[in-house]
């Protein structure tokens, strides 16, 4: 055989052979939540929902606007499971809207139309090999038991047992992988302690804690009845979802930004995730609340006292750890401040601020930091052994009508990236990822004025047209070649 023909052969085959590739075991996928794309507000049964309230109080939304249709996929689901099938991926996570199964949240309320729309979506996703992963809450809880208090009123966790057991005995036969609660840490600080989002309450200094307590009681009673009264038969998986941010050291060398690092963590992503996977909120957290607390004059910590009971009862109640990762932030040490108003912030006690090189987005808080969803995970498979690894969000936020949406593409390709090294370089178990997201959407209190979708909706149409993105064709070929492609 001709020498050159040799050279070309080898260098070809080294090659395929350097391409990396994910593992046949690794799921990709895409995800959405019902208040953001569903509409139909008020059809099919459906309550009111705490959204529903706060969208429609003028100047709460940028623009005024809500999501009454939203991105309508009440009525279009069929098309968003086609444009799935088009894509190539194997899963996809939505959510439940908890007032279509209970139309005022309580188990006198049931509402089958609900159910029967949730059974046909899923139909639809498993008649096109999809395998649904479903949030039971992603933030629109029932208008009815916020005014019984929310997650302010310990007696939820209860209202969310009976509404999660339904969900189980409805769509449990054809659903493996569930996540009881989106994010915890988003409703209780933006909801509860900030107030710009539902239910709008602005108490950062004690509503947090009690809201961040009761997510985490209610997560576990829908932990265990799945355990208990359903895992035998259905064989799923079920566990909370975590919103975690990488944190670097302002200094690398400062063995105080080390410790603010881990400090602002713990009253972060930990605030949630420590109870879960190790048992009690964070000792650090315990500590310094509590410190606080008897120097603004309180006789008891402004965090609630977990039990030995219910520390048992929390401890353990997952079977993966589901991630939301988006972005990276430097911690840096600060002296304690003076005792003022209480606040979350106040007890931490740290600084944190970004890097004015990482690339920006049409979000604010959202900047791109591709290395740090390595050094995210290598850090909480140390800290929590959790076996296994699924990516519930990564995403990235344009301006509206941006079709050429290259910053998305190189976001996309540069956490996807560093995922796949941990997966074959470092060893960690990370076996699914649902981009966030197949469709614009609502987003909140910024309402249409950022996208996060790799599918453009027009929100001007009544159709709602939707229309591909450059990110879709480059995300349907990653999937199709199981690498990372230009």
């Amino acid at each position: 055989m001709n020498a050159a023909i040799v050279t070309c052969l080898l260098l070809t085959l080294n090659g395929a052979l350097a391409q990396k590739v994910f593992p046949e075991s690794f799921r990709f996928g895409t995800a959405g939540a019902s208040y953001q794309i569903e509409g139909g507000y008020n059809e099919g049964g459906r309550g009111p929902s705490i959204w529903d309230t706060f969208s429609h109080i003028p100047g709460n939304i940028q623009n005024d606007s809500n999501g009454d249709i939203a991105s309508d996929s009440y009525h279009k689901y069929k098309e968003d499971v086609a444009i799935l099938k088009d894509l190539g991926v194997q899963i996809y996570r939505f959510s439940i809207s908890w007032s279509r199964i209970f139309t005022d949240g309580t188990p006198n309320t049931y509402n089958q139309a609900g159910v029967d729309y949730y059974l046909s979506l899923i139909d639809e996703l498993r008649a096109n090999n999809i395998e649904p992963v479903v949030t039971l809450y992603h933030w629109d809880l029932p208008q009815h038991l916020e005014d019984l208090g929310g997650w302010l009123n310990p007696q939820i966790a209860d209202y969310f047992g009976d509404y999660a057991r339904v969900v189980y005995k409805n769509l449990g036969p054809f659903v493996k992988y569930w996540v009881t609660i989106n994010e915890p840490g988003t409703t209780c600080t933006l909801g509860y302690g900030q107030g710009v989002h539902a239910p709008g309450k602005s108490l950062i200094g004690d509503g947090i804690y009690t809201c961040a307590y009761n997510n985490l009681r209610a997560h576990a009673k829908a932990y265990r009845i799945y355990d208990e009264e359903f895992k035998a038969e259905q064989g799923g998986k079920v566990t909370i979802n975590s919103a975690v941010s990488n944190f670097y050291p302002k200094d690398s060398e400062s063995l105080l930004d080390l410790e603010a690092v881990e400090r602002t963590y713990e009253f972060n992503a930990g605030l949630y995730a420590n109870a879960v996977f190790k048992g009690n909120w964070p000792q650090v957290v315990i500590d310094r609340v509590a410190n606080r607390s008897r120097l603004e004059g309180y006789s008891f910590s402004r965090l609630p006292e977990f039990t030995q009971e219910e520390i048992d009862y929390i401890n353990g109640t997952y079977d993966f750890f589901a991630l939301n990762i988006y972005t990276s932030a430097f911690a840096e040490y600060a002296d304690d401040s003076p005792i003022t108003t209480p606040s979350i912030w106040l007890d931490q006690g740290t600084i944190t601020s970004g890097d004015p090189s990482w690339p920006t987005s049409a979000s604010s808080w959202l900047t791109s930091d591709p290395p740090g969803v390595r050094y995210l995970l290598n850090y909480l498979n140390k800290k929590y052994n959790p076996g296994e690894f699924i990516i519930t969000e990564n995403g990235w936020s344009t301006l509206p009508g941006e079709l050429d949406d290259q910053s998305r593409i190189e976001y996309l390709s540069g956490y996807l990236s560093n995922i796949l090294d941990a997966i074959l370089d470092d060893g960690i178990n990370v076996t699914g990822y649902t981009l966030w997201s197949l469709l614009d959407n609502f987003e909140w209190a910024e309402g249409y004025t950022q996208r996060f979708g790799i599918v453009q909706v027009d929100f001007e149409s009544p159709e709602r047209t939707r229309t591909y993105k450059a990110s879709a064709e480059w995300y349907k070929r990653v999937v199709a070649a199981r690498a990372i492609v230009d």
